[in-house]
């Protein structure tokens, strides 16, 4: 199905390179930030750990919004598409700004529940503390870019990205060093940076509605119908970020090399999965839009078309990671212990990508589908199904690789399988096939 392919590509293509777009740019200012010193460092990595967790549960403002427009624009309400996108902003705006005025006094609490130094909890209290300002401003572009995705076009979010995050680069360089304000001025060139990209996205936003005669006030029903959605996958993505938390702590009993290992491991795994989020992305957008439309075959079509790249990008990624996996040791750390752990752990994560290629797109799939409630209630089975095997990983703690081996085992097969296993049911049936524009 050459057409169908050319327009996951479309979709897919665009959508990774806004994902890779951002991690790179963090590792720009991460360095700059890490010039200033191992305080200044360690500050930042504190205050990014909250904000990235806070910001990683909140990506249900994406999630919910594309397919709620896609299903619009598929039904032949563009007007009623754009609407559902605005109301998406609202929601999110109003989230970012009461989660900021909570925040801003528990900043330094959040902060000590670290246990770091008082130097480094005072660089990550300032760093934080700025940082909450850009808050509404992020989860605006979020939610917008779920509004573009959903209208099928990821094009223009990557050139966003990609401009918002080099402008965040440049202004940091600039207060940190030319300014002289420190950690808080990294925080203020990326408060500014977004708040730029959301103001793009607000002016993209009210010129839609005005093309389409569209009131820009929130509509009670939309922001509601939005809220509703994004709970259940905000209760998905908890349920997710709990068995990573999980499996962080098993890694940690068994041991520092053990941990470290793990850490490079996690750190390679997600990157392999913005390739299969882009995938995933694609597959919400034309997900929702065919069953807007009725095109019940074509759901089908993209459904099997996407296992099929989710399951052979998988392979491909397999067997990238197994020829670098001897070598990649060195890369991260010059610990003998650490790269030959990293070696039989990168060997064994390249068995079961595939794996967790046919389970990012069918979670893509099932959130083009609105079916968020029951994601939500297979993420805590999934999870209850876990947690066991890390019970059993943690009380017999095979000794030295062996141990690290069998916890990704736990994890790349246990856990992901046990995803695999309820999104691949659902898939097989009918029920998540609910056709129409949303009332």
């Amino acid at each position: 199905m050459p057409s169908l392919d050319r327009d996951i590509l479309r979709l897919a293509v665009p959508a990774l390179g806004a994902l890779v777009a951002e991690p790179l740019f963090l590792l720009t200012d991460t360095a700059l930030v890490g010039h200033l010193g191992e305080t200044e460092l360690a500050g930042l990595g504190v205050a990014s750990t909250l904000l990235q967790t806070a910001v990683g549960l909140l990506i249900f403002l994406a999630y919910a919004t594309t397919p709620a427009v896609a299903r619009r624009l598929g039904a032949g309400d563009r007007p009623g598409a754009v609407k559902a996108g605005i109301d998406g902003m609202w929601l999110a705006l109003g989230i970012g700004v009461l989660l900021a005025l909570v925040a801003w006094p528990l900043a330094a609490p959040l902060v000590g529940l670290f246990g770091s130094t008082a130097a480094v909890s005072a660089e990550a209290t300032t760093y934080l503390t700025v940082s909450l300002i850009g808050l509404p401003g992020m989860l605006v572009v979020i939610a917008a870019t779920g509004l573009l995705r959903g209208l099928q076009d990821t094009r223009t979010p990557l050139v966003v990205a990609v401009s918002g995050f080099a402008v965040n680069a440049a202004l940091n360089a600039l207060l940190i060093y030319g300014a002289g304000w420190g950690i808080a001025g990294s925080a203020a060139g990326t408060v500014l940076a977004q708040w730029g990209m959301a103001a793009v996205y607000v002016v993209m936003a009210v010129r839609a509605a005005r093309a389409s005669g569209l009131s820009l006030r929130p509509g009670l029903d939309g922001v509601s119908g939005a809220a509703l959605a994004g709970g259940w996958l905000l209760l998905r993505t908890a349920s997710l970020r709990t068995a990573l938390v999980a499996s962080v702590v098993v890694a940690t009993s068994l041991g520092v090399t053990e941990l470290a290992a793990f850490q490079i491991a996690l750190t390679v795994f997600s990157t392999l999965a913005f390739i299969l989020d882009a995938l995933a992305i694609a597959g919400q957008a034309l997900v929702g839009h065919s069953l807007g439309a009725d095109e019940v075959d074509r759901v089908h079509a993209v459904t099997g078309r996407l296992i099929r790249w989710g399951i052979g990008s998988g392979v491909v990624l397999g067997v990238l990671v197994a020829a670098v996996a001897p070598f990649a040791g060195p890369v991260f750390s010059s610990s003998p212990e650490v790269q030959q752990a990293v070696t039989a752990t990168l060997l064994t994560m390249a068995v079961g990508i595939p794996l967790a290629g046919f389970v990012f797109v069918l979670d893509g799939v099932l959130i083009g589908a609105g079916d968020a409630r029951y994601l939500a209630l297979a993420g805590l089975v999934t999870l209850v199904a876990y947690l066991p095997l890390l019970i059993v990983v943690d009380v017999v703690r095979p000794p030295g690789v062996a141990g690290l081996v069998w916890l990704w085992v736990a994890f790349g097969f246990g856990y992901i399988g046990a995803r695999a296993l309820t999104l691949g049911l659902r898939a097989r049936g009918s029920r998540w096939i609910v056709t129409g524009a949303p009332a």
